[in-house]
């Protein structure tokens, strides 16, 4: 590969840095190509209601983590910015979905099999009635 010449502008220790950069730039403005080439109803239409609220949660996260990003380019401290709790806001909303979709891939209890199944599982002694039929039948052969 041809070797890139450094510009001098910039101190050459970042430079590796930066080429990072712009290829994970190139890399989110291919992503988001994708994402805008088909429309958002056609996208939403095709997936649950969970799953619609997973896609617009990592959308408004992604938008605001790039904002973010943003301030931090423009010399604003992003902490001190309304962006922070808007992060958290949605971050707390993502973790509400996790605990939806975890609880439904949860393991469900059926009460009745279960009940068989212990019921089945522990010993019971004989009835002294039942004892003494058992020892009729035996006895009669």
């Amino acid at each position: 590969m041809a070797e890139e010449e450094i510009n001098e502008d910039y101190p050459a220790e970042i430079h590796e840095y930066l080429s990072a950069f712009e290829n994970s730039i190139g890399a989110v403005d291919d992503m988001l190509k994708t994402m805008m080439s088909v429309s958002r109803n056609e996208l939403l239409q095709k997936l649950d209601p969970l799953e619609q609220a997973k896609v617009d949660l990592v959308s408004a996260y992604t938008l605001n983590s790039m904002f973010w990003v943003y301030l931090a380019t423009q010399g604003v401290n992003p902490k001190e910015h309304p962006v922070k709790q808007e992060l958290e806001r949605i971050r707390v909303y993502m973790n509400r979905v996790k605990e939806i979709t975890d609880k439904k891939k949860a393991a469900k209890l059926d009460k009745g099999a279960a009940s068989r199944f212990v019921k089945n599982a522990l010993w019971e002694p004989k009835s002294k009635n039942a004892s003494k039929v058992a020892s009729k039948g035996k006895s009669k052969k």
